[in-house]
């Protein structure tokens, strides 16, 4: 699905059931960010939303939760949305669904020992947008709204520069999208130069920038 910068049409057809995009005529967009916590890189995050005014929502590993709480606490206490993107990072293609439920499960229960009353913890997004029919069925029995994404920056791919990831991001910004960065090591250089560059765009353009849930 990560093929699209631009999340297709037909995509979204066929998944219905999935969140795409928040459809709104107040000019609202959704930054969201994958992968974290991580030190220094997820609170300079912080730090440009602080800035900048703008609301987010995180999809967090549990694993990386367990590692560095006072920055997954930060996260809360700024007052962004908080997601789940399971314990390990898991791809669903390839993992049983017994499994993929039981590793949701453990990223819920440490998310569970935080203060999250301000944020919505039922949001989960799929690590790769890789989902069986039946684990997306499962986690929505569960309570969980499954969200993707309308926009995605490919911040993570070290063959795009930081240049053409920011055109990714603003030449398809509309309102409503759902947009997808990475705080992580792999997405650190794309994510310096994009982030602030993004959001001075939204703000120029009278974009606001809210959290989901």
């Amino acid at each position: 699905m990560s093929l699209w910068i631009k999340t297709n049409r037909f995509i979204k057809a066929i998944f219905p059931k999935y969140v795409w995009d928040i459809p709104n005529s107040e000019k609202k967009v959704y930054l969201t960010f994958d992968d974290g916590p991580i030190p220094e890189i997820t609170e300079w995050v912080l730090d440009q939303l602080t800035r900048y005014d703008a609301k987010a929502t995180f999809f967090c590993i549990g694993d990386n939760i367990r590692k560095y709480p006072e920055i997954f606490n930060k996260i809360i206490e700024n007052n962004h949305s908080i997601g789940n993107h399971t314990f390990n990072h898991l791809k669903g293609w390839e993992t049983t669904l017994e499994k993929y439920l039981e590793n949701a499960e453990k990223c819920a229960e440490i998310m569970a020992n935080f203060n999250i009353q301000t944020t919505n913890p039922k949001l989960f997004r799929p690590p790769y947008g890789k989902i069986k029919p039946s684990q997306a069925k499962a986690l929505r029995q569960a309570g969980y709204t499954i969200v993707m994404w309308d926009v995605i920056s490919m911040d993570f791919d070290a063959n795009v520069s930081p240049e053409q990831c920011l055109q990714n991001v603003i030449s398809h910004i509309e309102s409503g999208s759902i947009i997808v960065f990475h705080d992580s090591s792999k997405a650190w250089q794309n994510l310096q130069y994009v982030l602030p560059k993004t959001l001075e765009f939204l703000k120029k353009n009278e974009f606001v920038c809210e959290k989901i849930g």
